[in-house]
């Protein structure tokens, strides 16, 4: 069996037994997040590393962690949460209730990034909103609604919550962990939801899907986009990742509202 082969059967028997739709990723973020449990394992090869994930009874989970978290933080790229800004304000002032969702929300640091954004622009009315995170990742999940964060030596959150002027009405501080406030946690909700498998949501005045379509294959996308397009309400908006796009099929279902930052509006 060669290497590719090998690696061919692992990803169908992750997608088969575990329930992670390999298909619908790039060979290149498998084998990288293949790779990390590798190592961690001592596997030598694809080979050796099937038998491991079919004989471990805790392997399979702990690849679905590996797979299923994407990098994340606290007001990733300020420059769209300056234009995220705007659709807040837009909508606080048309809507009497606001539906925000952050899909593919890792462990929360967006979602709660929305509801303290919210909080804190005194020409949104944050009282309307409810924002609901989901994820594929039960431990993402939990880290999410523990809303409990720590500095490393690689992430520095004092740093990421610097976009407010005081985030510490939003978050109490002790040492290197940060810990979300009730009064920004009563704004947002999180369940489970896979973006590939599961239907569409409704009624959304606003989705944020950033960065999780560089993982996918370009066929996926599209259906991937219906999904979220199903679940915005004519005018709703959407925000992407800086380095993706809608693709051309898709296009005709938003208008561009803010090129450079990835932001539109449904038709």
């Amino acid at each position: 069996m060669t290497e590719e082969e090998s690696f061919l059967r692992v990803a169908t028997y992750v997608e088969d037994e575990i329930g992670f739709a390999t298909s619908h990723y790039n060979d290149s973020y498998l084998k990288r997040r293949l790779s990390s449990r590798m190592r961690r394992t001592g596997a030598a090869d694809y080979d050796e590393y099937f038998d491991i994930l079919r004989d471990d009874t805790e392997e399979p989970g702990e690849l679905l962690d590996a797979l299923s978290i994407n990098v994340t933080g606290f007001f990733r790229n300020p420059d769209v949460w300056e234009g995220i800004r705007s659709v807040l304000r837009d909508l606080s002032a048309e809507q009497d209730r606001v539906h925000v969702w952050s899909a593919a929300c890792a462990d929360g640091r967006e979602p709660y990034s929305l509801a303290m954004l919210a909080l804190d622009d005194p020409r949104v009315d944050a009282e309307k909103f409810h924002i609901y995170g989901t994820d594929i990742n039960d431990e993402a999940l939990r880290t999410a609604q523990r809303g409990v964060y720590r500095s490393t030596r690689t992430v520095d959150i004092e740093d990421q919550l610097g976009f407010l002027s005081n985030f510490h009405a939003y978050v109490d501080k002790h040492e290197n962990q940060f810990t979300v406030t009730d009064r920004v946690k009563r704004h947002v909700t999180f369940a489970k939801h896979d973006l590939i498998n599961d239907g569409a949501k409704s009624g959304f005045d606003l989705v944020i899907c950033r960065n999780l379509f560089i993982y996918i294959d370009n066929e996926y996308k599209r259906p991937i986009l219906e999904t979220i397009a199903r679940s915005l309400r004519p005018d709703g908006y959407l925000v992407i990742g800086k380095a993706e796009t809608i693709p051309p099929q898709l296009k005709s279902a938003f208008s561009v509202l803010d090129g450079r930052l990835r932001i539109y509006q449904r038709e």
